[in-house]
C-alpha cells in the first residue's frame, strides 16, 4: 500500500472520529436534573424533607420560603387539595408530598392535566416518613388533577395498618 493511501485512510477515519465525537460526548454525558421549584413556609421540617426526597430522586429543587397558599391559587388548584408545599415541574402543578416516582411518570406520560396532589399530610409519604413516626405508613391517593373533569387516582399507596397506634 502506497504512503498516500494511508494518508488517505487516515485523513477518512480522523475526519469520521471528528464527525462522530460530538454524539458520543453527548450519549456519554448525563442529563440535566430535571428542575422543580417548590412554595413552603420557611419553617417547616416535612417540606425540607420533601425537598430531600425529591433531590435524592435527582431533580435540581428551587426553594422559595414565603409560603404557598398565593401560588396553589394561582395555579388553580382547588383547596380542600391543599397540603403544606406547592411546586411546579415540567408545566405541571404538584401539591403536598407527591412521591418522587410518581412525578417520573407523570412526565414520562405527559397526561393532560393540571398535575398531581397528595391532600393533607398522610403520615409515611414522601417528607412525613421521618423516624417520629415511627415506621407508621397511612393509606393515601396521588391524585391526577384534571383540568376540565373531576380528579382521578394516578396511583394508591396501601399503609400499614399494623404499625398504627
Amino acid at each position: 500500500m502506497s504512503a498516500g493511501a494511508i494518508s488517505r485512510r487516515r485523513a477518512v477515519c480522523a475526519a469520521l472520529i471528528l464527525a462522530c465525537a460530538p454524539g458520543f460526548a453527548l450519549a456519554a454525558s448525563p442529563a440535566a436534573p430535571t428542575a422543580v421549584e417548590v412554595w413552603k413556609d420557611p419553617e417547616c421540617g416535612c417540606c425540607k424533607d420533601w425537598v430531600s426526597h425529591m433531590e435524592a430522586a435527582g431533580f435540581k429543587v428551587k426553594v422559595n420560603d414565603v409560603g404557598n397558599n398565593a401560588v396553589r391559587a394561582s395555579l388553580g388548584i382547588d383547596k380542600k387539595l391543599g397540603s403544606c408545599h406547592t411546586a411546579v415541574v415540567g408545566g405541571y402543578a404538584l401539591e403536598g408530598h407527591v412521591p418522587a416516582r410518581e412525578v417520573k411518570r407523570l412526565l414520562a406520560e405527559r397526561p393532560a392535566a393540571l398535575g398531581l396532589a397528595v391532600p393533607g399530610m398522610p403520615v409515611g409519604s414522601p417528607g412525613m416518613d421521618g423516624a417520629v413516626y415511627g415506621g407508621r405508613k397511612d393509606s393515601f391517593d396521588v391524585l391526577l388533577l384534571v383540568k376540565d373533569g373531576p380528579n382521578k387516582v394516578y396511583q394508591r399507596y396501601e399503609g400499614n395498618a399494623a404499625k398504627r397506634s
